[in-house]
């Protein structure tokens, strides 16, 4: 889930090109309403969205009893420490600073995780 058209389409072709399928969602409340339906094998997931923000999300998704062994990696340009501690604490496997990741080793810890 990530609202900027340009990051989701290059993580949208870069996670393709090596064979995983994609579902995206531009908004928090769409994207959790597609998880919960889809039940997806992993959800990357940015934390400043519309609708819902991605804490939100991720509380959610973890108590709905069908989804909440999803793993979620949080991907956002939120880095403080207080964010990170509090993505974690909510139940994301991973908390990863857009800035400090290239797309490639984005793909490589959705890999460690499937």
């Amino acid at each position: 889930m990530e609202d900027d058209q340009w990051i989701v389409e290059m993580y949208e072709m870069k996670l393709k090109a090596e064979g995983f399928d994609v579902m995206v969602a531009l908004d928090g409340k769409v994207g959790l309403e597609l998880a919960i339906q889809e039940k997806p094998n992993l959800i990357l997931l940015d934390v400043i969205l519309p609708e819902m923000d991605g804490f939100s999300v991720l509380r959610n998704l973890k108590n709905e009893p069908f989804v909440r062994d999803i793993p979620v990696i949080l991907l956002t340009n939120l880095g403080q420490d207080g964010d990170v501690k509090r993505g974690l604490d909510l139940g994301a496997q991973d908390y990863l600073v857009k800035a400090n990741f290239t797309p490639s080793e984005v793909v490589s810890k959705v890999k460690s995780f499937l």
